[in-house]
C-alpha cells in the first residue's frame, strides 16, 4: 500500500508538467501563425507603397541626351559627403536631381532616386493621415495680410511666401474626400486628375510639418532646372489640335459616348511638355488694336462650329481672309448702346465708368456688350464656359477683350469673394434654379454687397420665373427693376444684393442657411460649390464693407482694411518707375503691337495699374499658394483670377500678346516636379511675336535661356547684377 501511494504521488508533478508543455506548445503555435497573417500584411503594404519608386519608361520617339563629363563626376564626390552628414543627422535624404518624366509623348528624363527617399515617403505619408485625421484648415490670418503690401524678391521674397502657406486652395479638401461632389465627374477616368502636383506640395508640406519639432525649416535643394538636360521638343497629339487645353480638353479614352470636354477642370497627370501646333492655314499676325474691335483674320480662329454659328447671326460675318464686327449689329436687337442706355434708365444708381468699373459677363456670346462698356472705362472680364464648341472665347480674346475660359458646374470660379460690382448674363441657358441654386449662389458669393445682379432673357418660362423668383427671394435680392424692352425683345430684371445682415435675419424660412464662421468665402481652387449664404462683411479688417472710389480715383485709394498701405504706395511707385524707365522703352518692345497681357505673379497689382493709362489690359494671377492679395487688385479697379501654375491655365493657346513673370521660378522651385512644363504653357499661351519678360535670380535665369533657346525664341535682351536679373525673350514662328 505504501509503495501504491508513493506511486501515485509520484505521478502528479509529472501529469501536471505534461499538461503545461502542452499549453506552451499550444501558444508558441498560435504565435508562430498569427505572425505569419501579421507579416505577410506588412509585406503587402510595403509593396503597395515601393509602386511611387517606379519610374516611367521612356518613350520611344523621345530624345533626351544627358553628358556624362569628368566634372560632373566630381561634382557627385563633392555632394557625397554632405549627404552622409545627413544622413548622420537623421534627415531624409532628399532628391537633388529631379528629373523629368515621359509627359504626353514628348519629353522624357531618367528619375534617379536614393534608397532613403521611400523611407521619406512613409514618413510623409504617415504625416498625411495625421493630418487627415486632425481635420485642420488653413484660412487667411492677420498675420498673413501684413506682408501682403510688399513687392518681394529673391530668396527672401521665396521664404515669405512659403511661411504664410496657401489661403485660397482648396483641392486639400478635395483629396481629403470632402468634395465629392467636385470630384464626381472624372471618376473611373485613370488618366486624368485634378491635382498633378499633389505629390510635390504634400512633400514640402510634410517637410515644413516635419520640422516643426526641431524649430528648423528644411527646404527642397536644388535647381529648378537641371542644367544638364537636353530637349528634343514634339508637337502634341491630340484631337483638339491648335486649341488644345489641357484642363479642358478630354484626350483620354474612346467611344461615341466619350464626351469632348470636361464638365469641371480635369488635368492630365503629369504636365504636357509637347508643343501645341499652330492652325492648319497658317498663323498670320493679329489685327492691331484697336481695329481688332471690328475685324479679325479668321484663320486665327477658324472652328467648324463657328462656320455654322456666322450662318446664324447678323452680328459677326465673314469678309474674304477676315472675321468682322458690324457696329450697327449685336447680340441684342436695337444695338448695345440702346441696351446699355436703357440699364441706366431702369437703375440710375448704376453709372458705367464710375461706380461701376468691374463687371463679369456670364457665357461668352457678343463681345460687343464689352467693347461698348470698354469706351465708358468699365473693364469686363468674360467667362467663357466652355458648354458649347463654338469658341466664341477665342474670338474675345483675338479681339482684345478680358476672357477666361472656365466650366462652371459643381465647383467655385476661382475669384475671390466680393469683388465684382456687377454681374451680367444674357441669353444663357445656365439654370440658376437647379441643383439647390448652388450657382446663383455662387453669384452670390463673388458679388460685391450692393451690387448688380443684371439677368436678360429672350423667352420666358412661367415656371422658371417662379421658381428664379423664389429663389432669388430666399438670399434676399431686391429686384430693382423689370422690364421687357419692345425694341430689344428681351426681357431685363435687375437685382440687388444685399449691403448688411440685418435682412437675413428677416426671413421666415432660414434656407438656404447661413455658411459657418470657419467657412472661408476666398477660398476658390478646386473648392465645390456651397448651398449655403456668406454673410456680408462687416468688420472693418474685412474687404467688401465699403463702395469703393470712383474710377479713376479708386485705382490709388486704399480703404482701411488694406494693412501696410505705405508699402502699397511704395509698390506703386516701384513699378511706375520700372515700366516708365525700362519696360516702355529700354526692352525694344513694339507696344503698339501689345494689347492683352498677363501678370504670371502678381502681388497688389502694380504692374497692371502702373500700365492702366495705356491702351493694354492685364489679366493679375495670384498662385494659390501665395498670400491671398486678389481682393486688393479687385479694389483697384482691376481684374485677376487665382491659379496654380504646377496645372495649365484656363485659355485658348496663342492669346496672350505679352507674359510678365516676377520671381515667378523661385517660388514654383519647392512646388512643381516639372518646372520646364510652366515654359511649355507660356508658349501655349504666348502668340508668335508675342514677348516674355522674367525677373528672376542669375541662376535661375541660366537654364530658362537655354529652354527658350531650345524652343527656337529669340533672347532680345539679358541683364544681371547682384545674382538678380531679367530676361526679354520673343517667341517665333517654329513649331518642331
Amino acid at each position: 500500500m505504501t509503495i501504491a501511494r508513493l506511486a501515485r504521488q509520484a505521478k502528479r508533478p509529472r501529469g501536471f508538467c505534461v499538461k503545461m508543455t502542452a499549453v506552451a506548445v499550444m501558444g508558441f503555435c498560435f504565435i508562430f501563425v498569427w505572425s505569419m497573417f501579421s507579416s505577410s500584411s506588412t509585406s503587402a503594404t510595403t509593396q503597395r507603397e515601393s509602386f511611387d519608386d517606379i519610374a516611367e519608361p521612356v518613350a520611344g520617339n523621345t530624345r533626351v541626351s544627358r553628358p556624362h563629363t569628368q566634372s560632373r563626376e566630381r561634382e557627385k564626390e563633392k555632394h557625397e559627403p554632405s549627404r552622409v552628414n545627413e544622413k548622420q543627422n537623421g534627415e531624409s535624404d532628399l532628391d537633388l536631381k529631379k528629373d523629368e518624366k515621359k509627359i504626353n509623348g514628348s519629353v522624357s528624363l531618367v528619375v534617379n532616386e536614393h534608397e532613403s527617399r521611400r523611407k521619406d515617403k512613409k514618413e510623409e505619408a504617415s504625416l498625411e493621415r495625421k493630418e487627415k485625421d486632425d481635420g485642420t484648415k488653413k484660412l487667411p490670418n492677420e498675420g498673413e495680410k501684413d506682408n501682403q503690401g510688399q513687392e518681394e524678391s529673391g530668396d527672401e521674397e521665396s521664404e515669405k511666401e512659403e511661411e504664410e502657406g496657401e489661403v485660397v486652395d482648396g483641392k486639400k479638401e478635395a483629396n481629403d474626400g470632402e468634395n465629392t461632389e467636385g470630384n464626381g465627374d472624372i471618376q473611373g477616368d485613370g488618366d486624368l486628375i485634378q491635382n498633378a502636383d499633389q505629390e510635390s506640395v504634400e512633400e514640402v508640406e510634410h517637410e515644413s510639418a516635419g520640422s516643426k519639432s526641431t524649430g528648423k525649416k528644411r527646404k527642397i535643394k536644388g535647381p529648378v532646372f537641371d542644367p544638364n538636360a537636353h530637349y528634343s521638343w514634339r508637337l502634341c497629339s491630340t484631337r483638339s489640335k491648335h486649341n488644345y487645353m489641357p484642363c479642358i480638353d478630354i484626350e483620354s479614352g474612346t467611344g461615341r459616348l466619350q464626351s469632348y470636354r470636361h464638365t469641371e477642370r480635369s488635368c492630365p497627370k503629369t504636365p504636357p511638355m509637347c508643343l501645341v501646333p499652330l492652325p492648319h492655314e497658317g498663323y498670320g499676325t493679329p489685327v492691331h488694336w484697336p481695329e481688332s474691335k471690328l475685324k479679325v483674320l479668321y484663320s486665327n480662329v477658324a472652328h467648324p462650329k463657328l462656320a455654322a454659328f456666322i450662318k446664324k447671326n447678323s452680328w459677326l460675318v465673314q469678309s474674304g481672309e477676315y472675321l468682322t464686327f458690324p457696329q450697327n449689329q449685336s447680340e441684342f436687337k436695337g444695338g448695345v448702346q440702346h441696351y446699355l442706355d436703357s440699364i441706366e434708365e431702369m437703375v440710375p444708381d448704376i453709372e458705367w465708368g464710375k461706380n461701376i468699373r468691374v463687371v463679369l459677363d456670364i457665357g461668352c456670346t457678343d463681345s460687343s456688350f464689352a467693347a461698348s462698356l470698354l469706351d465708358k472705362e468699365v473693364l469686363t472680364l468674360s467667362l467663357g464656359l466652355k458648354d458649347d464648341l463654338v469658341d466664341l472665347a477665342q474670338v474675345a480674346l483675338e479681339r482684345g477683350f478680358p476672357t477666361i475660359v472656365s466650366p462652371f458646374g459643381s465647383r467655385r470660379l476661382h475669384f475671390p469673394s466680393g469683388v465684382f460690382d456687377a454681374i451680367h448674363c444674357s441669353g444663357s441657358s445656365i439654370p440658376w434654379h437647379s441643383n439647390g441654386g448652388k450657382l446663383l449662389l455662387e453669384m452670390n458669393r463673388i458679388l460685391r454687397p450692393g451690387g448688380y445682379f443684371i439677368l436678360s432673357t429672350k423667352h420666358d418660362n412661367i415656371e422658371e420665373e417662379e421658381a428664379m423668383t423664389t429663389l432669388t427671394a430666399s438670399v434676399c435680392w431686391n429686384v430693382l427693376a423689370h422690364k421687357t424692352d419692345e425694341v430689344g425683345e428681351v426681357g431685363v430684371k435687375i437685382y440687388q444684393k444685399p449691403e448688411s445682415n440685418d435682412i437675413y435675419g428677416l426671413r421666415r424660412r432660414k434656407h438656404p442657411p447661413l455658411c459657418k464662421e470657419n467657412e472661408n468665402p476666398d477660398a476658390a481652387w478646386y473648392v465645390p460649390l456651397k448651398t449655403c449664404l456668406h454673410p456680408v462683411p462687416s468688420a472693418i479688417e474685412q474687404h467688401g464693407t465699403e463702395w469703393p472710389e470712383e474710377w479713376p480715383k479708386r485705382l490709388e485709394t486704399y480703404p482701411d482694411w488694406m494693412n501696410n498701405k505705405e508699402k502699397l504706395v511704395a509698390d506703386t511707385n516701384h513699378w511706375k518707375a520700372i515700366v516708365e524707365k525700362s519696360y516702355l522703352t529700354g526692352m525694344g518692345i513694339d507696344w503698339s503691337n501689345i494689347r492683352n497681357i498677363m501678370d504670371m505673379k502678381a502681388i497688389n497689382g502694380g504692374f497692371a495699374a502702373a500700365l492702366a493709362q495705356h491702351k493694354v489690359w492685364v489679366m493679375n494671377v495670384v498662385p494659390v499658394h501665395a498670400p491671398d492679395t486678389l481682393p486688393i487688385i479687385y479694389e483697384r479697379g482691376l481684374i485677376g483670377v487665382y491659379h496654380d501654375w504646377c496645372e495649365s491655365f484656363g485659355t485658348y493657346p496663342r492669346s496672350y500678346d505679352l507674359l510678365h513673370a516676377d520671381h515667378l521660378f523661385s517660388r514654383l522651385k519647392n512646388r512643381c516636379r516639372q518646372a520646364a512644363s510652366i515654359v511649355v504653357e507660356m508658349d501655349r499661351m504666348l502668340r508668335p511675336g508675342g514677348w516674355a519678360v522674367i525677373r528672376d535670380k542669375v541662376e535661375i535665369l541660366d537654364p530658362l535661356e537655354g529652354i527658350l533657346r531650345s524652343l527656337h525664341w529669340e533672347i532680345r535682351m539679358t541683364y544681371a547684377q547682384d545674382k538678380e536679373g531679367i530676361l526679354c525673350a520673343q517667341k517665333t514662328m517654329w513649331r518642331p
